[in-house]
């Protein structure tokens, strides 16, 4: 899928709960490029003061617009809060490899902001006509608002560290994931999580596929900074991932 560098000027930006700051973006002329589930875009933030262009998910992407879901980890991050509407960032992608999507009963399983490429792929899941279930960990109740939008596009189970909200306790404890019919599943969310969710789909035996989050640089396999051990040997994330198929790392 062709690399694009884009100029894009903020549409709209809401302030949610947990720190996460959602963003819609706009292209001044034309059309968004195509995009799959599960890749990633780099975001220029020059407000930051930083050299290196950061990574984030694809949240949401229509004709006219990009969404990002972001959580304030870092100074560039940060920053992005200070931008307001008609601000413009400089934006490249799609870049990486996106989740595998046909007419299957998905399981998708985000933990945190991990739950960000997840809508999309629910939404393209919808568009095929297939209901995807998606089970949402998170420490505490999570946003109001990120809740109602996976709700319009799958079945949405929610999993507490606090028990505040939804089942208590992990994802992998969750009762659907022990006895749901699913053919697949697909998760993103912080590492521990999804070495868990690898070692609970092998004992059900469903295929299963992550989202790596390791750091990166450039974004476009120059650097190495991102290079994860697999059974083929060490491949960048960000090239040829973040999507792996469990069966392809060493976990």
């Amino acid at each position: 899928m062709k690399k694009y560098q884009m100029e894009l000027v903020v549409k709209e930006i809401y302030f949610l709960s947990d720190g996460l700051l959602h963003m819609v973006l706009e292209p001044e002329n034309g059309e968004m490029p195509a995009m799959s589930p599960g890749q990633f875009v780099e975001v220029g933030v020059e407000k930051s003061k930083t050299l290196l262009n950061r990574p984030f998910s694809i949240y949401n992407r229509n004709d006219n617009q990009l969404e990002l879901l972001v959580k304030d980890l870092g100074a560039a991050s940060s920053a992005l809060r200070e931008y307001h509407h008609g601000d413009k960032l400089r934006v490249i992608g799609p870049l990486g490899k996106g989740f595998f999507t046909d007419k299957r009963k998905p399981l998708l399983i985000g933990g945190g902001v991990g739950i960000a490429p997840l809508l999309y792929l629910a939404r393209i899941y919808k568009e095929l006509g297939v209901e995807a279930t998606i089970i949402f960990g998170n420490r505490t109740a999570p946003s109001a608002e990120i809740v109602d939008r996976l709700s319009k596009v799958a079945k949405v189970e929610i999993c507490t560290d606090d028990g505040s909200m939804g089942f208590h306790g992990l994802v992998t404890d969750h009762p659907l994931f022990c006895h749901g019919a699913f053919d697949i599943v697909q998760c993103c969310g912080p590492l521990p999580m999804m070495k868990g969710v690898a070692a609970k789909s092998r004992k059900e035996a469903l295929p299963c596929e992550v989202s790596l989050e390791n750091k990166m640089a450039c974004g476009l396999g120059a650097c190495l900074c991102c290079v994860e051990p697999t059974e083929t040997g060490n491949r960048c994330v960000c090239t040829d991932g973040p999507v792996f198929n469990i069966n392809e790392l060493k976990w």
